[in-house]
Protein backbone atom coordinates (compact mmCIF):
# COMPACT_ATOMS: atom_id res chain seq x y z
CA UNK A 1 0.00 0.00 0.00
CA UNK A 2 2.75 2.09 0.85
CA UNK A 3 4.54 1.74 -2.64
CA UNK A 4 0.78 2.73 -4.39
CA UNK A 5 1.08 5.67 -2.44
CA UNK A 6 4.27 6.56 -3.11
CA UNK A 7 3.24 6.01 -7.39
CA UNK A 8 0.77 8.37 -6.62
CA UNK A 9 2.73 11.41 -5.14
CA UNK A 10 5.42 10.66 -7.09
CA UNK A 11 3.13 11.76 -10.29
CA UNK A 12 1.52 14.86 -8.67
CA UNK A 13 4.34 17.82 -10.05
CA UNK A 14 1.59 20.83 -9.38
CA UNK A 15 3.09 23.59 -7.53
CA UNK A 16 1.21 23.61 -4.36
CA UNK A 17 -1.53 26.22 -4.09
CA UNK A 18 0.63 28.49 -0.65
CA UNK A 19 3.63 28.76 -2.98
CA UNK A 20 2.20 30.36 -6.12
CA UNK A 21 1.83 33.75 -5.03
CA UNK A 22 5.96 33.58 -4.29
CA UNK A 23 6.54 32.07 -7.58
CA UNK A 24 4.55 35.08 -8.88
CA UNK A 25 6.61 37.61 -6.87
CA UNK A 26 9.89 36.07 -7.47
CA UNK A 27 8.90 36.71 -11.50
CA UNK A 28 7.92 40.42 -10.70
CA UNK A 29 11.40 40.62 -8.36
CA UNK A 30 13.36 39.70 -11.43
CA UNK A 31 11.36 41.98 -14.22
CA UNK A 32 11.43 45.14 -11.68
CA UNK A 33 14.53 44.83 -9.46
CA UNK A 34 17.05 42.34 -11.57
CA UNK A 35 16.74 42.68 -15.34
CA UNK A 36 16.83 46.30 -15.18
CA UNK A 37 20.48 46.25 -13.25
CA UNK A 38 21.75 43.29 -15.24
CA UNK A 39 23.32 45.38 -18.14
CA UNK A 40 25.17 48.05 -15.36
CA UNK A 41 26.37 45.76 -13.58
CA UNK A 42 28.47 43.86 -16.23
CA UNK A 43 29.10 47.51 -17.45
CA UNK A 44 30.42 48.85 -14.09
CA UNK A 45 32.83 45.27 -13.96
CA UNK A 46 34.82 46.02 -17.28
CA UNK A 47 38.49 46.79 -17.21
CA UNK A 48 38.71 46.73 -13.24
CA UNK A 49 42.05 46.76 -12.31
CA UNK A 50 42.07 43.79 -9.92
CA UNK A 51 40.11 41.11 -11.74
CA UNK A 52 38.94 39.06 -8.29
CA UNK A 53 37.54 41.99 -7.03
CA UNK A 54 34.40 44.19 -7.70
CA UNK A 55 34.59 47.58 -9.36
CA UNK A 56 32.91 50.61 -7.61
CA UNK A 57 29.42 50.56 -7.69
CA UNK A 58 28.87 47.17 -8.25
CA UNK A 59 28.53 45.54 -4.93
CA UNK A 60 26.17 48.28 -4.25
CA UNK A 61 23.65 47.39 -7.25
CA UNK A 62 23.39 43.67 -5.93
CA UNK A 63 22.61 44.78 -2.39
CA UNK A 64 19.98 47.26 -3.42
CA UNK A 65 18.59 44.49 -5.38
CA UNK A 66 19.23 41.76 -2.51
CA UNK A 67 17.35 44.33 -0.19
CA UNK A 68 14.44 44.56 -1.84
CA UNK A 69 14.46 40.67 -2.20
CA UNK A 70 14.50 40.52 1.62
CA UNK A 71 12.11 43.60 2.42
CA UNK A 72 9.39 41.35 -0.17
CA UNK A 73 10.00 37.73 1.91
CA UNK A 74 12.21 36.86 -1.18
CA UNK A 75 14.85 34.92 0.20
CA UNK A 76 16.41 31.64 1.52
CA UNK A 77 14.13 29.58 -0.87
CA UNK A 78 16.39 26.45 -1.24
CA UNK A 79 16.56 25.01 2.15
CA UNK A 80 13.19 22.10 1.87
CA UNK A 81 11.37 22.14 4.61
CA UNK A 82 13.69 24.25 7.43
CA UNK A 83 12.83 26.68 9.90
CA UNK A 84 15.26 28.68 8.70
CA UNK A 85 14.54 29.71 5.03
CA UNK A 86 10.73 29.63 3.41
CA UNK A 87 10.33 25.88 4.35
CA UNK A 88 9.78 25.08 0.58
CA UNK A 89 9.32 21.41 -0.96
CA UNK A 90 12.30 20.61 -3.42
CA UNK A 91 9.42 20.60 -6.20
CA UNK A 92 8.10 24.21 -5.32
CA UNK A 93 11.62 25.47 -5.48
CA UNK A 94 11.83 23.47 -8.89
CA UNK A 95 9.24 26.33 -10.11
CA UNK A 96 11.53 29.03 -8.80
CA UNK A 97 14.71 28.15 -9.62
CA UNK A 98 13.16 27.56 -13.25
CA UNK A 99 12.85 31.31 -13.25
CA UNK A 100 16.65 32.22 -11.96
CA UNK A 101 17.90 30.21 -14.37
CA UNK A 102 17.28 33.34 -17.08
CA UNK A 103 19.01 36.45 -15.40
CA UNK A 104 22.89 34.90 -14.66
CA UNK A 105 22.27 37.44 -11.06
CA UNK A 106 19.28 36.51 -10.13
CA UNK A 107 19.80 33.69 -8.08
CA UNK A 108 22.28 35.68 -5.64
CA UNK A 109 19.75 38.56 -5.17
CA UNK A 110 17.44 35.72 -3.37
CA UNK A 111 20.79 34.43 -1.55
CA UNK A 112 20.03 31.31 -3.47
CA UNK A 113 23.28 30.59 -5.16
CA UNK A 114 25.70 28.01 -5.39
CA UNK A 115 27.54 26.98 -4.07
CA UNK A 116 26.80 28.64 -0.75
CA UNK A 117 23.27 26.89 -1.30
CA UNK A 118 24.97 23.49 -0.69
CA UNK A 119 27.22 24.59 2.15
CA UNK A 120 24.15 26.19 3.88
CA UNK A 121 22.09 22.88 3.65
CA UNK A 122 24.78 20.85 5.11
CA UNK A 123 25.31 23.35 8.08
CA UNK A 124 21.73 23.33 8.45
CA UNK A 125 21.10 19.78 8.53
CA UNK A 126 24.26 18.93 10.77
CA UNK A 127 26.21 21.64 11.81
CA UNK A 128 26.83 22.30 15.49
CA UNK A 129 24.99 25.38 17.45
CA UNK A 130 28.18 27.07 17.21
CA UNK A 131 29.11 26.11 13.79
CA UNK A 132 25.71 27.57 12.54
CA UNK A 133 26.19 30.94 14.89
CA UNK A 134 29.88 31.66 13.52
CA UNK A 135 29.03 30.59 9.42
CA UNK A 136 25.81 29.26 8.44
CA UNK A 137 23.49 32.99 10.21
CA UNK A 138 25.94 35.20 8.20
CA UNK A 139 25.69 33.04 5.24
CA UNK A 140 21.94 32.91 5.55
CA UNK A 141 22.05 36.73 6.20
CA UNK A 142 23.91 36.92 2.71
CA UNK A 143 26.53 38.79 4.60
CA UNK A 144 29.53 36.33 2.81
CA UNK A 145 29.49 33.99 0.99
CA UNK A 146 31.18 30.12 0.79
CA UNK A 147 33.09 27.49 -1.45
CA UNK A 148 33.39 23.75 -1.48
CA UNK A 149 36.50 22.14 -1.99
CA UNK A 150 36.49 18.25 -3.26
CA UNK A 151 38.24 17.79 -6.79
CA UNK A 152 41.54 17.59 -6.63
CA UNK A 153 44.15 17.96 -9.70
CA UNK A 154 46.12 14.59 -8.81
CA UNK A 155 42.90 11.60 -9.07
CA UNK A 156 40.18 10.74 -10.43
CA UNK A 157 37.92 13.37 -7.90
CA UNK A 158 34.31 11.91 -9.56
CA UNK A 159 35.26 8.85 -7.22
CA UNK A 160 35.89 10.60 -3.68
CA UNK A 161 37.57 7.52 -2.14
CA UNK A 162 40.33 8.82 -4.27
CA UNK A 163 40.47 12.11 -2.13
CA UNK A 164 44.12 12.40 -1.09
CA UNK A 165 44.04 15.41 0.92
CA UNK A 166 44.94 14.35 4.08
CA UNK A 167 43.69 15.98 7.69
CA UNK A 168 45.89 14.63 11.07
CA UNK A 169 45.16 15.09 14.37
CA UNK A 170 47.29 17.24 16.52
CA UNK A 171 46.20 17.65 20.06
CA UNK A 172 43.44 20.38 19.38
CA UNK A 173 43.67 20.66 15.85
CA UNK A 174 43.17 19.35 12.44
CA UNK A 175 46.33 19.53 10.50
CA UNK A 176 45.54 19.82 6.34
CA UNK A 177 48.01 19.12 3.59
CA UNK A 178 46.99 18.60 0.22
CA UNK A 179 45.53 20.56 -3.60
CA UNK A 180 42.49 21.05 -4.80
CA UNK A 181 41.62 23.12 -8.02
CA UNK A 182 38.29 24.13 -9.66
CA UNK A 183 36.81 25.30 -6.72
CA UNK A 184 34.04 27.59 -8.03
CA UNK A 185 33.29 30.70 -5.56
CA UNK A 186 36.84 30.64 -3.77
CA UNK A 187 38.02 33.59 -6.04
CA UNK A 188 35.00 35.94 -4.91
CA UNK A 189 36.44 38.48 -1.72
CA UNK A 190 33.01 37.52 -0.20
CA UNK A 191 34.07 34.16 0.32
CA UNK A 192 35.15 33.61 4.09
CA UNK A 193 34.76 29.63 4.40
CA UNK A 194 35.46 26.49 2.67
CA UNK A 195 34.01 23.18 3.24
CA UNK A 196 36.98 20.88 2.76
CA UNK A 197 36.70 17.13 1.79
CA UNK A 198 39.68 15.25 3.75
CA UNK A 199 41.13 11.87 4.00
CA UNK A 200 40.97 11.41 8.31
CA UNK A 201 41.23 7.94 8.34
CA UNK A 202 43.19 6.14 5.97
CA UNK A 203 42.84 2.84 7.50
CA UNK A 204 39.03 2.74 7.75
CA UNK A 205 36.74 1.32 5.26
CA UNK A 206 36.25 3.08 1.86
CA UNK A 207 33.62 4.85 2.65
CA UNK A 208 34.42 6.12 6.07
CA UNK A 209 38.26 7.17 5.15
CA UNK A 210 37.05 10.86 4.32
CA UNK A 211 35.72 13.60 6.40
CA UNK A 212 34.64 17.80 6.02
CA UNK A 213 36.28 20.13 8.01
CA UNK A 214 35.30 23.66 8.04
CA UNK A 215 38.39 25.72 7.16
CA UNK A 216 38.01 29.56 6.81
CA UNK A 217 39.67 31.07 4.34
CA UNK A 218 42.11 33.23 5.77
CA UNK A 219 43.65 30.42 8.25
CA UNK A 220 47.30 30.54 7.49
CA UNK A 221 48.58 28.01 4.86
CA UNK A 222 45.42 27.80 2.82
CA UNK A 223 47.02 29.61 -0.69
CA UNK A 224 44.97 30.42 -3.99
CA UNK A 225 47.27 29.93 -6.26
CA UNK A 226 44.96 31.19 -8.97
CA UNK A 227 42.16 30.66 -11.45
CA UNK A 228 41.44 27.69 -13.30
CA UNK A 229 40.40 28.68 -16.71
CA UNK A 230 37.25 27.31 -18.68
CA UNK A 231 37.60 27.91 -22.54
CA UNK A 232 40.27 30.31 -21.59
CA UNK A 233 38.02 32.88 -19.55
CA UNK A 234 38.65 32.94 -15.68
CA UNK A 235 35.38 33.54 -14.43
CA UNK A 236 36.22 36.47 -12.23
CA UNK A 237 35.52 37.43 -9.94
CA UNK A 238 33.70 34.09 -8.63
CA UNK A 239 36.35 32.40 -10.28
CA UNK A 240 36.91 28.29 -10.19
CA UNK A 241 40.64 28.64 -8.21
CA UNK A 242 43.73 26.30 -7.21
CA UNK A 243 44.40 26.10 -3.47
CA UNK A 244 47.12 24.34 -2.06
CA UNK A 245 46.60 23.79 1.71
CA UNK A 246 49.92 23.68 3.37
CA UNK A 247 49.84 22.40 7.18
CA UNK A 248 46.59 24.12 7.75
CA UNK A 249 45.55 24.02 11.06
CA UNK A 250 42.20 24.23 12.16
CA UNK A 251 40.30 23.53 15.72
CA UNK A 252 38.95 20.11 15.85
CA UNK A 253 36.06 21.03 16.51
CA UNK A 254 35.80 22.57 12.89
CA UNK A 255 34.59 18.93 11.95
CA UNK A 256 31.12 18.82 10.44
CA UNK A 257 29.07 15.82 11.80
CA UNK A 258 32.34 13.52 13.45
CA UNK A 259 35.49 11.65 11.92
CA UNK A 260 34.74 9.45 8.96
CA UNK A 261 31.46 11.17 7.65
CA UNK A 262 32.04 12.38 4.67
CA UNK A 263 30.17 10.67 1.99
CA UNK A 264 26.54 10.83 4.12
CA UNK A 265 27.33 14.79 4.20
CA UNK A 266 27.89 14.47 0.88
CA UNK A 267 24.80 12.66 -0.17
CA UNK A 268 22.71 15.27 2.09
CA UNK A 269 24.66 18.10 -0.42
CA UNK A 270 24.84 16.74 -3.34
CA UNK A 271 20.99 15.38 -4.40
CA UNK A 272 19.77 18.70 -3.75
CA UNK A 273 22.73 20.51 -5.25
CA UNK A 274 22.69 18.61 -8.53
CA UNK A 275 19.20 19.17 -8.94
CA UNK A 276 18.94 22.91 -8.34
CA UNK A 277 21.62 23.16 -10.97
CA UNK A 278 19.42 21.10 -13.48
CA UNK A 279 16.91 23.45 -12.61
CA UNK A 280 18.33 26.39 -12.98
CA UNK A 281 19.49 24.95 -16.44
CA UNK A 282 16.01 24.54 -17.77
CA UNK A 283 15.94 28.48 -17.05
CA UNK A 284 19.18 29.23 -19.30
CA UNK A 285 17.67 27.12 -22.18
CA UNK A 286 14.29 29.23 -22.07
CA UNK A 287 16.49 31.93 -22.45
CA UNK A 288 18.49 30.64 -25.71
CA UNK A 289 15.11 30.14 -26.98
CA UNK A 290 14.12 33.33 -26.44
CA UNK A 291 17.39 34.60 -28.09
CA UNK A 292 16.47 32.52 -31.47
CA UNK A 293 13.56 33.19 -31.61
CA UNK A 294 14.32 37.32 -31.39
CA UNK A 295 16.52 36.81 -33.40
CA UNK A 296 15.18 34.75 -36.12
CA UNK A 297 12.20 37.12 -36.54
CA UNK A 298 13.85 40.47 -37.00
CA UNK A 299 16.49 39.45 -39.38
CA UNK A 300 16.56 38.44 -43.07
CA UNK A 301 19.11 36.71 -45.04
CA UNK A 302 18.26 35.65 -48.94
CA UNK A 303 14.76 37.12 -48.85
CA UNK A 304 13.77 35.38 -46.10
CA UNK A 305 13.92 35.73 -42.52
CA UNK A 306 16.43 34.08 -41.01
CA UNK A 307 13.77 31.85 -38.63
CA UNK A 308 12.80 30.39 -41.88
CA UNK A 309 16.01 29.29 -43.47
CA UNK A 310 16.77 25.68 -43.20
CA UNK A 311 15.68 23.59 -40.48
CA UNK A 312 15.49 26.44 -38.07
CA UNK A 313 11.48 25.83 -37.63
CA UNK A 314 12.58 22.71 -36.57
CA UNK A 315 15.23 23.79 -34.26
CA UNK A 316 12.63 25.46 -32.43
CA UNK A 317 10.00 23.22 -32.47
CA UNK A 318 12.58 20.55 -31.09
CA UNK A 319 13.91 23.13 -28.30
CA UNK A 320 10.38 23.68 -27.28
CA UNK A 321 9.88 19.86 -27.17
CA UNK A 322 12.86 19.38 -25.10
CA UNK A 323 12.58 21.97 -22.50
CA UNK A 324 9.36 20.75 -21.47
CA UNK A 325 10.47 17.50 -21.14
CA UNK A 326 13.62 18.27 -19.08
CA UNK A 327 10.93 20.50 -17.11
CA UNK A 328 8.89 16.76 -16.10
CA UNK A 329 11.95 15.28 -15.81
CA UNK A 330 13.47 17.84 -13.13
CA UNK A 331 10.25 18.23 -11.35
CA UNK A 332 9.62 14.35 -11.01
CA UNK A 333 13.10 14.09 -9.37
CA UNK A 334 12.75 17.18 -6.89
CA UNK A 335 9.36 15.11 -6.09
CA UNK A 336 11.12 11.78 -5.79
CA UNK A 337 13.42 14.24 -3.01
CA UNK A 338 10.43 15.16 -1.20
CA UNK A 339 8.37 11.34 -1.20
CA UNK A 340 11.28 8.99 -1.24
CA UNK A 341 14.73 11.33 0.39
CA UNK A 342 17.07 11.85 -1.15
CA UNK A 343 18.93 8.99 -0.50
CA UNK A 344 16.46 7.04 -2.42
CA UNK A 345 15.97 9.64 -5.24
CA UNK A 346 19.26 9.33 -5.97
CA UNK A 347 18.18 7.69 -9.07
CA UNK A 348 16.04 10.37 -10.39
CA UNK A 349 18.83 13.09 -9.73
CA UNK A 350 21.12 11.00 -11.65
CA UNK A 351 18.43 10.79 -14.67
CA UNK A 352 17.96 14.52 -14.53
CA UNK A 353 21.60 15.45 -14.22
CA UNK A 354 22.76 13.03 -17.13
CA UNK A 355 19.54 14.41 -19.24
CA UNK A 356 19.46 18.31 -18.79
CA UNK A 357 23.10 19.74 -18.91
CA UNK A 358 23.46 17.75 -22.02
CA UNK A 359 20.34 18.34 -24.14
CA UNK A 360 20.81 22.51 -22.71
CA UNK A 361 24.10 22.77 -24.48
CA UNK A 362 22.71 20.99 -27.95
CA UNK A 363 19.99 24.44 -27.41
CA UNK A 364 22.69 26.96 -27.10
CA UNK A 365 24.52 25.25 -29.54
CA UNK A 366 21.34 25.76 -31.94
CA UNK A 367 21.04 29.24 -30.69
CA UNK A 368 24.65 30.05 -31.18
CA UNK A 369 24.79 28.95 -34.88
CA UNK A 370 21.74 30.97 -35.37
CA UNK A 371 23.09 34.27 -33.81
CA UNK A 372 26.47 33.48 -36.49
CA UNK A 373 29.56 35.43 -35.61
CA UNK A 374 27.87 37.38 -32.89
CA UNK A 375 26.92 33.84 -30.89
CA UNK A 376 30.48 33.30 -29.78
CA UNK A 377 31.27 37.05 -29.47
CA UNK A 378 30.85 39.17 -25.60
CA UNK A 379 27.74 40.86 -27.68
CA UNK A 380 25.90 37.89 -26.76
CA UNK A 381 25.24 35.78 -23.10
CA UNK A 382 25.07 32.46 -25.29
CA UNK A 383 29.22 32.03 -25.36
CA UNK A 384 29.11 32.37 -21.70
CA UNK A 385 25.84 30.82 -21.06
CA UNK A 386 27.55 27.57 -22.91
CA UNK A 387 30.44 27.60 -21.18
CA UNK A 388 28.38 26.98 -17.89
CA UNK A 389 26.38 24.50 -19.22
CA UNK A 390 29.62 22.31 -20.35
CA UNK A 391 30.97 22.79 -17.31
CA UNK A 392 27.53 20.82 -15.51
CA UNK A 393 28.44 18.09 -17.65
CA UNK A 394 31.57 17.47 -15.30
CA UNK A 395 30.81 19.75 -12.40
CA UNK A 396 28.88 17.53 -9.39
CA UNK A 397 29.62 13.95 -11.28
CA UNK A 398 30.38 13.67 -14.56
CA UNK A 399 27.71 12.62 -17.63
CA UNK A 400 29.19 9.01 -17.11
CA UNK A 401 28.96 8.38 -13.65
CA UNK A 402 25.14 9.45 -13.27
CA UNK A 403 24.46 7.40 -16.75
CA UNK A 404 25.76 4.16 -15.16
CA UNK A 405 23.89 4.82 -11.83
CA UNK A 406 21.09 4.44 -13.86
CA UNK A 407 22.10 1.53 -15.57
CA UNK A 408 23.01 -0.15 -12.30
CA UNK A 409 19.60 0.52 -11.09
CA UNK A 410 17.81 -1.05 -13.88
CA UNK A 411 20.01 -4.24 -14.05
CA UNK A 412 19.18 -4.78 -10.26
CA UNK A 413 15.69 -4.36 -11.05
CA UNK A 414 16.05 -6.52 -13.85
CA UNK A 415 17.66 -9.15 -11.57
CA UNK A 416 14.84 -8.73 -9.11
CA UNK A 417 12.39 -9.11 -11.44
CA UNK A 418 13.49 -12.27 -13.10
CA UNK A 419 14.33 -14.17 -10.25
Amino acid sequence: MKALDNDTAMNNLAMSEDARPLLDAVIKHIRDNVDPITEEFHRLGEGRAERFSYAPGQLELLEEAKNKAKANGLWNFFLPNAETGEGLSNLDYAYIAFELGKNPLASQTLNCSAPDTGNMEVLERVGTPEQKEKWLKPLLNGEIRSCFGMTEPKVASSDARNIETSAVLDGDDWVINGEKYYISGAGDPRCKIMICMVKTSPDAEPFRQQSQILVPMDTPGVNVLGPMRVFGHDHAPHGHMHIKLDNVRVPKENILWGEGRGFEISQLRLGPGRIHHCMRSIGAAEKALDLVLQRGMEREAFGKRILDLGKNMEVVGRARIEIEAMRMMVLKAARAMDVLGNKEARIWVSMAKAMVPEKVCQIIDQAIQIHGATGVSQWSPLSEMYMQQRTLRLADGPDEVHHNVVARNEVNRYRQTAD
